[in-house]
């Protein structure tokens, strides 16, 4: 599985990533993207090696409330689909 997300990080583009938050119900300033994007493409290996460590709470202040609530949420849903996948 690890293998199958670091092709698809690789692959990521901002417009991917866009998409996926606007399919999702979010809707990110370009501030919010280029964090999101600049953060998912240099620290996804270390998020997942330890995912249940990751806190997601240090990066509040990088996203409007709303937004911040709605990212949360789908983490804990990725977390729920896939955690047992990164064990």
């Amino acid at each position: 599985m690890f293998v199958l997300i670091e092709r698809y990080i690789n692959n990521l583009t901002i417009h991917d990533l866009n998409n996926l938050a606007i399919n999702k119900g979010i809707a990110l300033s370009p501030e919010e993207l280029n964090f999101s994007y600049d953060f998912i493409k240099k620290n996804w290996k270390t998020v997942l090696s330890n995912y249940s460590l990751f806190d997601i709470d240090k990066y509040k202040s990088n996203y409007s409330e709303e937004n911040f609530f709605k990212i949360k949420q789908l983490i804990k849903e990725y977390t729920l689909k896939y955690g047992n996948y990164l064990k």
